[in-house]
């Protein structure tokens, strides 16, 4: 058994968010970033599997040098070794296609992404992937069984949830109910420092994405209190004011 998870680096939740270049780029200034919540039960439902049966986990990231510290944790978490596509993530194509040119002569028997990173909140990594590859592409899993060289998957669709079943290799994308991810112990925390860390080159390729400008949401207002013996009032504000009616 051999699998590629994927794996982006987020801001942490509690960061303050501020743009540079006219508005133009994310100021990672001071920003502590830490492995996308949704790779991390990617990783997890991965070792799961790959474990019993002896097999392995690889790590993938494009990005810079200063990820290293989320993918070490990746490893201390369990995988068996790493690699870092050495290129700024500027858009889900691009990414898609570094992974894509990395993982097409591998023979992996699946492999895994987050449902989206939390920064973007893209999602399109997943079927990019799997266009790319010409492999089956399941979105949104949240239970994953691999017998033989069939995996049974139970994923989110409008309305529920559907199974479905599909030969190895295929592309998955991870969502919160499939696994509660692997807190590292110290033994994990210590055989991280030794396991391999591969830096590679990126593939030729173009940004397909330009940003023109971001902007923060507007700040919430104050609470405005107003008397139930005046319903006038509270209606006026939500049509002329709020405009939701």
């Amino acid at each position: 058994m051999k699998v590629l998870v994927c794996m982006s680096v987020v801001p942490d939740t509690t960061t303050k968010i501020t743009f540079t270049n006219s508005d133009t780029s994310f100021n990672t200034q001071g920003v502590q970033f830490i492995m996308n919540p949704y790779d991390e039960l990617a990783l997890t439902k991965a070792l799961d599997i790959a474990d019993p049966a002896g097999g392995s986990v690889t790590i993938l990231h494009v990005g810079p040098a200063d990820a290293e510290p989320a993918i070490r944790k990746a490893l201390s978490m369990g995988a068996t070794e790493a690699v870092r596509i050495n290129a700024a993530p500027t858009d889900a194509q691009f990414v898609a296609e570094q992974i894509a040119a990395y993982a097409k002569d591998k023979g992996f028997d699946f492999i895994l992404t987050g449902r989206e990173s939390i920064d973007y909140n893209g999602g399109a990594v997943c079927g990019l992937l799997g266009a790319m590859l010409n492999l089956p592409s399941i979105n949104v899993i949240t239970q994953l069984g691999v017998s033989g060289q069939t995996a049974t998957i139970e994923r989110d669709i409008d309305g529920g949830r559907e199974i479905v079943s599909c030969p190895l290799p295929f592309v998955a994308s991870a969502q919160k109910d499939l696994c509660e991810p692997r807190i590292p112990n110290m033994r994990g925390i210590m055989a991280a420092r030794t396991k391999p860390l591969q830096i590679i080159e990126p593939v030729s390729g173009a940004n397909h994405v330009n940003y023109s400008k971001f902007e923060l949401p507007q700040p919430k207002q104050g609470v405005r209190m107003i008397s139930a013996e005046n319903p006038e009032e509270l209606l006026h504000l939500l049509r002329n004011e709020a405009k939701v009616i």
